[in-house]
């Protein structure tokens, strides 16, 4: 119900978060749509003041010239010629900057200029630089050649800051633009970068990273193409905008956020759930111990009786035998919880003494085949706990056989490990209960308490810090559980 709980929870947040990142995606896709139109408009308007300066310089060039074309035919003229349509075209240039030299560079006259031809009588260094802008126009009147200078007028010069302005803006729009949006200019070969924003510079020193990042910007947006006189045809490049980019992860971030505290809690919660089993565990198996102490000395205490009494030696040695094996038990019960004292023991010998043990207290009709190395294997043991261990394997084997079949315990080893499988030929296992098997409860038989397993994993990992489980199983044909353990 919890998981269902949750699993509900989690959908409904997805949807509804999902909802909201579609809608926030969709209102910032809007926004960079608009920087993109309202950069082809401005860009279009940068063309358009171009073309306007570059038609007032013309003028201005036909302009002057039909200033100086008057001028010259005002020097020229008879005199009975009425000058007067010219002295209002020479009159009317009050905005052009005009110097006037003869072939040795000396002022003749000049008008609109922001100098004094009184104390300048020589055109030359950097007044005649900045005139220079534009080729002088040649006056030769009778022979005598004359040079008209001009530069911009100041109409002109204004406008053509403003022009400066504009295209910087332009490009300041593009590169710190107010969608947020990284942004990369290139030339016409669209490999040149002109400008870029929103990008980190230490990045853009690596060309790997920048043809990466525009083959990205390629794939999301189209780049926007402009043509600007001054500057010729460019490519804009521009990527979706980090909050975009944010919100696309945004989902997969916030279910890996649920997942990882729904893991977290699921361990913290299995954690508790072991922990409590691990004190039942060790609090039955302690009680146990304890509550077979009375009855143990108290049998104790009859069996001396009973030799005293002169019963037949057979019948006290066998109850002697099994008063040892509840002590054994006993003591085994005692060990759980307990850090357990490994010592090394000849794993061969362990066997044998459970299989000699088992053979007397089982069916005739269950056979026990030992494959053991002939050389003695030494391994690590708690031996009562390790052989409680191939006792409880045994003992399920004789079950699952319903006391007729063959139970084969076989040792092998590799450089480290020692391998020991317990095969029977028994009614086998179902593939999806090979490690279910081990859990509490978990049992084939009636009347099963399903411990000897859960018990004899515990033994196996936790306190020889090996391993046990089922190696194979075929239906009707039997079962091998195989106990690894080091060397």
């Amino acid at each position: 119900m919890l998981l269902l709980s949750a699993t509900v929870i989690i959908i409904i947040a997805l949807l509804y978060t999902n909802t909201l990142v579609k809608e926030v995606a969709k209102d910032e896709r809007q926004r960079v749509k608009i920087w993109a139109d309202a950069i082809r408009q401005k860009a279009e308007l940068v063309n358009y003041s171009e073309i306007f300066f570059e038609n007032i310089k013309v003028e201005e060039r036909k302009k002057i010239e039909i200033w100086a074309e008057a001028t010259k035919r005002t020097i020229a003229a008879d005199e009975n010629e009425d000058l007067t349509f010219y002295s209002n075209i020479i009159a009317g240039n009050n905005t052009i900057p005009v110097v006037v030299t003869d072939q040795n560079d000396n002022i003749i006259t000049a008008i609109n200029v922001d100098f004094n031809i009184d104390s300048v009588k020589k055109f030359d260094g950097n007044l005649k630089k900045e005139f220079s802008k534009y080729p002088p126009i040649i006056i030769n009147v009778y022979g005598i050649i004359n040079y008209l200078y001009y530069t911009d007028s100041r109409l002109f010069t204004e406008l053509k800051r403003f022009l400066d302005d504009l295209t910087e803006s332009f490009f300041n729009e593009i590169v710190c633009n107010s969608a947020s949006v990284p942004v990369i200019v290139t030339d016409s070969t669209e490999h040149n970068i002109v400008a870029f924003g929103n990008i980190d510079s230490a990045s853009m020193k690596d060309t790997a990273y920048i043809a990466n990042l525009m083959s990205i910007m390629k794939s999301q947006n189209n780049p926007i193409e402009v043509s600007l006189r001054n500057k010729g045809k460019q490519y804009i490049y521009y990527k979706d905008s980090y909050l975009i980019t944010q919100l696309r992860y945004y989902p997969v971030i916030f279910i890996a956020i649920i997942g990882v505290f729904l893991l977290v809690s699921y361990l913290l919660f299995s954690t508790a759930r072991r922990s409590e089993q691990n004190q039942v565990w060790v609090g039955l198996a302690k009680e146990t111990a304890h509550q077979l102490g009375t009855p143990l000395s108290s049998l104790l205490a009859w069996l001396e009786y009973l030799k005293l009494k002169n019963v037949e030696e057979g019948i006290t040695d066998e109850i002697s035998k099994d008063i040892k094996r509840l002590e054994l038990i006993t003591d085994r019960f005692s060990k759980i919880g307990s850090s357990p004292v490994l010592e090394k023991h000849n794993l061969n010998n362990a066997i044998n003494e459970v299989v000699d043990y088992l053979k007397i207290r089982t069916s005739k009709k269950v056979n026990y085949t030992l494959n053991l190395p002939d050389e003695d294997i030494v391994v690590n043991l708690n031996r009562p706990l390790f052989e409680w261990v191939i006792e409880n394997l045994c003992k399920n084997a004789v079950d699952a056989m319903n006391g007729v079949g063959t139970i084969e315990i076989e040792v092998t080893t590799s450089d480290k490990f020692v391998f020991i499988d317990v095969k029977d030929t028994g009614k086998g296992i179902l593939r999806r209960q090979f490690k279910t098997v081990f859990n509490p409860g978990f049992t084939g038989k009636k009347g099963g308490w399903g411990l000897g397993l859960t018990l004899s994993e515990r033994i196996i990992k936790n306190y020889h810090k090996g391993k046990i489980f089922v190696k194979s199983s075929v239906i009707n044909k039997g079962t091998v559980f195989r106990i690894i353990l080091k060397k």
